[in-house]
């Protein structure tokens, strides 16, 4: 019998791989995967550098390309060096926690003895970091924050407050993570003689708790602290810690406005760190410099808007005279601005009907910043320089697809990595004025395997939206498409305020499934309506207080545009989307439900009360201000308006959107008489992932839109 099922296997993958289509055995064995060059990192002779390989942290010359061996051998999953070179931080293993956070392994080798230490006793620590000479590591253990020093091995542990779900020294809570974008919550002055840290008092944040079954005769419970819209955050505040005193003092920011912390920042001075602070709004946020000899806080400036700031895409760059460079949003794009060490504006750097997507560095010798930006269109981002005296900018990358650059610490080199929607990805060694030197690395290969099995390339349009926008848009046409006969299509969208599914980039994930739909007959559409990002803050911040409203509005009229082309048979046109996309797909099964045959949402938030508070708030203010907001766009209110086919996809252990959401939407459809079809997944989160269980969710849907639309 096993011998049999054996047999039978192997003729199952070779009949698979060597059919010219596209399965989803090619897909989930990974045959289609490309290669990439990973933790590229230049050394400071700026001739250098440096990536993550199997054998190690290998190093790699910028003028001949030519590796030149192994800075570390070993397995490692990332790296940092000592400000010197002198010492290197490498981490062994990692246990995710959650986005961002993870406990690890590490260890420190010293580059010029060879000998190699192990950070807290080879014991598991979050958010190690070098102090700036290199003598010490600072970390986190258990919500408290210690250093080590190097020489001596000596830890010493700073603070002893720490304590799961009360409090924590260093260390970003959930909210903080997931919404601000990252968990260290520390950070050395220039000197290395302090630490500032923000401490975070989560004691009255409403907990929440998430079954966990496994294999076990009674489940266990997950429970942390998270806060919902409207309802409690942790109490925030910030401390300084001198090492030579061994003393910790609270940085008084009574005077500012300081609910939320988001970041704190090292200055280029010796005694400075700067803290961002912020009001509940997000709409208002102040610049302090935190002396570290004496703990006082000094407002520089106070960025406003009157809609929100992004607080979680910080840009503030330090030169060596310690005026730094601002990102910020203030003429309608996200452009950068010049800053005296006091706080006050030396000017504008960029400007432009376009935004600034990324910030890498400045030339001090030739007075140049080096940018990705969206200037040869909303869909494309491109590398450029610009210069701090004129202003003027020279394109340094490609002129589309998705460029970004990672530079020599001379800024005599560049890898730039390229892709567009027809080409995986290439990385390219070029000048300081992009001119290609040669290519390191590119993924034939892969394209050729893909465009075998008949791969057919995105093409990009737009559609107009009820106020005269033109929206981004996508669409893959079945590869023997005729203009004559009438297909159904299937729409795919996120749609989250700044977003970006229309983008000129090579995406692996979905588009190679939808090419799969797209040979069975299916017309696949993506549009990106008003809330999405690249396109200018009033496009993006024109969903304020009432997130969702113009959202499924766009993509109802964009389905019902799509519906009036003489290649679409109206009657079948479904939409999916996953978290927000699977808000968005819920609306419109419902909101839309006569434009709409066939729906999927996966993990969708369904009333954004049940969602946290730094992320809602931000768009949509408290449910106490704005009640209206919350409820008037949430699917659940709108369950009796449902028709078509529904599939409601949620995991039991999501930690982001709680699987409470699709539960409180299951009850609103049983309660108004509909019938629906509900997949839970056990045990799994936010991206129900793991085991075989992404072959299984897809095919899943896949199933469903055969059957159904």
């Amino acid at each position: 019998m096993k011998k049999n099922i054996f047999l039978f296997l192997i003729a199952f993958t070779a009949q698979n791989f060597f059919s010219q289509e596209i399965t989803f055995q090619k897909i989930y064995t990974g045959y289609y995967y490309g290669k990439n060059i990973a933790g590229i990192k230049s050394l400071n002779n700026g001739e250098t550098y440096a990536t993550i390989e199997p054998t190690g942290i290998a190093k790699y010359d910028y003028k001949t390309s030519t590796k030149s061996g192994n800075i570390a051998d070993g397995n490692f999953e990332s790296y940092e060096f000592s400000k010197d070179e002198a010492k290197i931080l490498l981490q062994k293993e990692s246990e995710q926690i959650y986005r961002h956070s993870f406990l690890g392994k590490f260890d420190v080798k010293d580059l010029k003895s060879g000998k190699t230490i192990q950070i807290n006793n080879g014991n598991f620590i979050q958010e190690p970091s070098f102090s700036p000479n290199g003598t010490k590591v600072a970390f986190i253990m258990d919500n408290n924050l210690y250093y080590q020093d190097l020489n001596s091995e000596k830890i010493t542990q700073i603070t002893k407050d720490g304590s799961k779900n009360k409090i924590l020294n260093g260390l970003a809570d959930w909210v903080y993570e997931e919404e601000f974008g990252h968990a260290k919550q520390y950070e050395w002055d220039a000197a290395g003689n302090a630490i500032v840290f923000v401490k975070s008092d989560e004691t009255e944040v409403p907990e929440m708790y998430i079954p966990i079954y496994g294999k076990q005769l009674y489940p266990s419970e997950m429970r942390y602290k998270y806060p919902k819209a409207g309802e409690k955050n942790s109490k925030v505040s910030a401390y300084l810690y001198q090492l030579d005193s061994q003393k910790t003092m609270m940085v008084n920011l009574g005077e500012f406005k300081n609910y939320y912390i988001p970041s704190v920042i090292r200055t280029a001075k010796a005694d400075e760190i700067i803290l961002i602070t912020s009001l509940r709004t997000q709409n208002a946020s102040d610049v302090l410099k935190v002396n570290t000899k004496t703990g006082i806080a000094k407002k520089l400036f106070t960025e406003t808007d009157e809609k929100w700031i992004d607080t979680d895409n910080v840009t503030m760059e330090f030169l060596d005279d310690n005026s730094f460079i601002w990102g910020a949003e203030r003429d309608g794009n996200r452009h950068l601005y010049w800053y005296n060490e006091d706080g006050s504006l030396k000017k504008q750097i960029t400007k432009g009907d376009w935004e600034v997507t990324d910030y890498y560095g400045y030339n001090p010798k030739t007075e140049e910043v080096f940018i990705q930006t969206t200037e040869k269109g909303s869909i494309n981002k491109v590398v450029s320089k610009v210069s701090l005296k004129t202003g003027k900018s020279q394109l340094l990358s490609k002129s589309e697809g998705n460029n970004s650059g990672d530079f020599s610490k001379n800024y005599n080199y560049f890898i730039e990595t390229s892709s567009s929607a027809k080409m995986p990805y290439v990385y390219t060694l070029k000048d300081e004025n992009g001119k290609t030197l040669k290519e390191l690395r590119n993924n034939d290969e892969a394209l050729k395997k893909i465009k075998a099995d008949g791969f057919v390339e995105k093409e990009f349009f737009t559609i107009p939206n009820s106020v005269g926008d033109q929206m981004n848009a996508w669409i893959i046409k079945p590869k023997n498409f005729d203009k004559n006969k009438k297909y159904p299509v299937f729409m795919y969208q996120y749609s989250g305020p700044g977003s970006q599914t229309v983008a000129n980039s090579w995406d692996y994930g979905n588009t190679v499934w939808f090419n799969m739909l797209a040979q069975k007959g299916y017309v696949i559409v993506c549009v990106d309506g008003r809330g999405t990002g690249y396109k200018g803050t009033k496009y993006k911040k024109s969903t304020y207080m009432n997130l969702g409203k113009y959202e499924i509005e766009d993509q109802i009229t964009a389905a019902k545009w799509l519906g009036n082309q003489s290649y679409v048979d109206k009657s079948r046109i479904g939409i999916f989307g996953w978290s927000f996309g699977g808000y968005m797909a819920s609306l419109a099964m419902t909101k839309g439900a006569d434009v709409f045959k066939a729906g999927i949402a996966v993990a969708p938030v369904t009333n954004w009360r049940y969602y946290d508070s730094v992320y809602t708030e931000r768009f949509l203010r408290t449910p106490q201000e704005n009640p209206a907001g919350y409820d008037t766009n949430s699917p659940t209110e709108f369950a009796k308006m449902m028709k078509g086919n529904f599939l409601l996809i949620h995991g039991t252990a999501d930690d982001n959107v709680h699987f409470q959401n699709s539960m409180e939407f299951s009850e609103a459809l049983i309660q108004a008489n509909k019938q629906f079809e509900f997949m839970a997944y056990p045990d799994k989160n936010h991206g129900i992932y793991g085991g075989f269980t992404r072959p299984q969710l897809y095919q899943k849907m896949t199933d469903f839109i055969l059957e159904k639309l």
